[in-house]
């Protein structure tokens, strides 16, 4: 005769409860009234089933150290949430040495504890213009005509919540330059910018942390004030709480782009854009009932509008005070910036190939120099022009031989005059 299942003993002993017979219950369970009656007697008798492996806890002696712990756990969380498992796994091996492994541990605490209470997620539609959703999908072997054939592109997708209108930009990297660069052009393509953007914990978006406790990237938290959005981070393992980009980048995956050729990565971003026009206008957005094309439009005007000028990738920033010389410290190298800001401090940029001076307040582009040059000190004169404030003076104007020096600078060693130089000397007098 077969094993009887968990199941079945717990119905013989229910039956048995409410004072069905032996007999009956054997009926009932198709098979034998000795096998209700051993299984009866078992129970009565506390008796462990002797064909069932002991939990490798049970093996130690460590049964009374789980349920002291346990308790503890319940008492301090109460009913907001269960006690970890994990956590129960690290003190064991902490604690008492215990060798097993965390699925062990799983297996004896649902069968002496059951499993936890199932938590439903919370169905939430934002209002117009509130929210975006950014994600990444990688695409491997795409065909952009590259000499050394298929290659990996990403595809940074952005969803306004309430209209369901998307913005996918191709990529060939996932760094910092990238991820302000994909930015730009999906909130471009959006036409206008939502009060906040949810995204996933990468290190581009998220420093340290995650989540509502994660630390935002100082780069990002920059590139989001000078934008006008909110940087809200998901919960670990919380795909639920970005659904609408989860599940768009999930359509793209099923789309044949590895099937296809394309002229380089501006082929690709252009049968992308094409292929989410035609699908705005077909799609209906769940929220109004309407078209996605119409429900952006209408949402456009809820979104915060673009900068005049979109701010530059940067994968470095730094708020570095000014000198009383004008400079500011930057990656080794001295820059000098307008006199007016002496004393005060600035945000210093590093950018693809240079580096930007910005007011922090109004973000707007003071002084650009080019970056990871052998220069140590890079000095644009114009800084030292123009008026001063009421707290700033401007500095004195150069000198005779300051204003000689500089003419000889500006001109090539073969063309400066012999009588120039003269006049320096006799200047310096």
């Amino acid at each position: 005769m077969a094993k009887l299942t968990k199941e079945q003993i717990v119905t013989i002993e229910v039956l048995h409860q409410r004072g069905q017979s032996a007999t009956r219950t054997a009926q009932i369970l198709g098979v034998t009234e000795g096998a209700v009656r051993y299984h009866l007697r078992r129970t009565g008798d506390g008796t462990r089933d002797g064909r069932q492996k002991p939990a490798r806890i049970e093996i130690l002696g460590l049964e009374d150290a789980v349920a002291h712990w346990w308790r503890a756990q319940a008492d301090l969380l109460g009913d907001a949430r269960p006690p970890s498992v994990q956590q129960l796994h690290e003190f064991l091996r902490a604690e008492h040495g215990y060798d097993g492994s965390y699925k062990s541990v799983r297996k004896f605490v649902r069968a002496r504890y059951g499993r936890p209470r199932v938590r439903p997620f919370r169905r939430v539609e934002t209002p117009p213009g509130a929210q975006t959703q950014s994600d990444w999908g990688e695409f491997r072997r795409v065909d952009l005509g590259d000499p050394e054939g298929p290659t990996t592109v990403y595809a940074f997708i952005m969803v306004l919540s309430h209209s369901r209108k998307e913005a996918v930009v191709w990529s060939r990297s996932t760094d910092q330059l990238a991820w302000h660069h994909v930015h730009n052009e999906a909130y471009r393509r959006l036409g206008g910018v939502a009060a906040v953007n949810r995204i996933d914990n990468l290190k581009t978006g998220i420093a340290h942390g995650c989540g509502a406790w994660g630390q935002v990237n100082e780069q990002y938290r920059v590139y989001a004030r000078t934008m006008g959005f909110h940087v809200d981070a998901c919960e670990v393992r919380s795909p639920e709480q970005k659904g609408k980009t989860e599940r768009r980048v999930g359509d793209w995956k099923r789309l044949e782009v590895q099937g296809r050729a394309y002229d380089g990565l501006g082929g690709l971003q252009g049968w992308t854009d094409a292929t989410l026009a035609a699908a705005a206008a077909r799609r209906t957005c769940p929220a109004t009932g309407r078209s996605v094309a119409a429900s952006w439009e209408a949402e456009r005007p809820w979104l915060r509008p673009l900068p005049a000028l979109l701010p530059e990738p940067f994968d470095l920033v730094k708020t570095a005070p000014v000198h009383k010389d004008c400079s500011v410290h930057f990656e080794g190298r001295s820059y000098i910036v307008p006199f007016i800001y002496a004393g005060r401090e600035v945000e210093v940029r590093g950018c693809s190939g240079r580096v930007q001076v910005v007011d922090p307040q109004t973000a707007a582009v003071l002084v650009t120099y080019p970056r990871h040059t052998p220069e140590r000190i890079l000095i644009d004169p114009t800084c030292y022009e123009g008026r001063g404030t009421a707290g700033v003076a401007p500095p004195k104007p150069l000198g005779k031989m300051a204003r000689k020096l500089a003419e000889i600078a500006a001109l090539p060693v073969e063309r400066r005059p012999v009588d120039l130089y003269a006049a320096l000397a006799e200047v310096a007098r």
